[in-house]
């Protein structure tokens, strides 16, 4: 967020912070990646691989771990997309988040629900309207109180559709939500959404 607001100021410095947070999200994938592989031998190879009989030793007392990995992984691929290698491990990202969400799909109050409909709008082949339903599923399991799945779906569907109506309606939801339910997320998010209406 912090690179695109510098983009226009400081194109250098905008792309330093893209690479720091890149490491960022690399480490912190692989960290959820180990601790995973530690519980459950052979997973990454088995994500690799689609082994089923591996992969479905992964339990509910996993799915925090997994949702990290996959989101982590997920903000790594968006921010290295000039890397061909890279951005063709996003279906490996998209089945751990699946997993996950088919374990629990309630986990955290909606925030793996928004991320399966971060990943749908975002694959190649991917379903704007799965991706809707999914933002959807989010809003109703965080009962209104979280502005996260508001600006990803205004990120992922309206920017996508080019309809400046929806976009500025999802973004306004998200800052009357925010403003309603402080905490940190909701305020980086109202943040977020007030530079997008701005730089609409």
């Amino acid at each position: 967020f912090d690179a695109e607001k510098l983009e226009s100021q400081d194109a250098k410095a905008a792309q330093r912070i893209r690479e720091r947070a890149a490491h960022l999200y690399w480490r912190a994938n692989q960290h959820a990646m180990r601790a995973l592989e530690v519980s459950i031998p052979g997973f990454k190879q088995a994500l690799i691989q689609n082994d089923l009989q591996v992969l479905k030793q992964l339990k509910q007392e996993h799915v925090g771990l997994a949702y990290w990995a996959a989101a982590s992984w997920g903000g790594f691929i968006s921010l290295s997309k000039d890397d061909p290698d890279k951005v063709a491990d996003l279906p490996l990202a998209v089945n751990l988040a699946r997993l996950a969400w088919e374990k629990n799909p309630n986990f955290d109050h909606g925030s793996l629900t928004s991320l399966m409909g971060t990943f749908e709008a975002s694959r190649p082949g991917g379903s704007l309207l799965v991706a809707e339903k999914y933002f959807d599923q989010a809003i109703a399991q965080s009962k209104g109180e979280s502005a996260s799945p508001w600006v990803a779906k205004a990120e992922s569907i309206a920017l996508k559709k080019q309809d400046p109506k929806i976009f500025t309606q999802w973004l306004g939801e998200a800052i009357q939500i925010a403003k309603a339910y402080r905490n940190l997320e909701n305020e980086l998010m109202r943040e977020r959404a007030v530079w997008l209406l701005e730089m609409s």
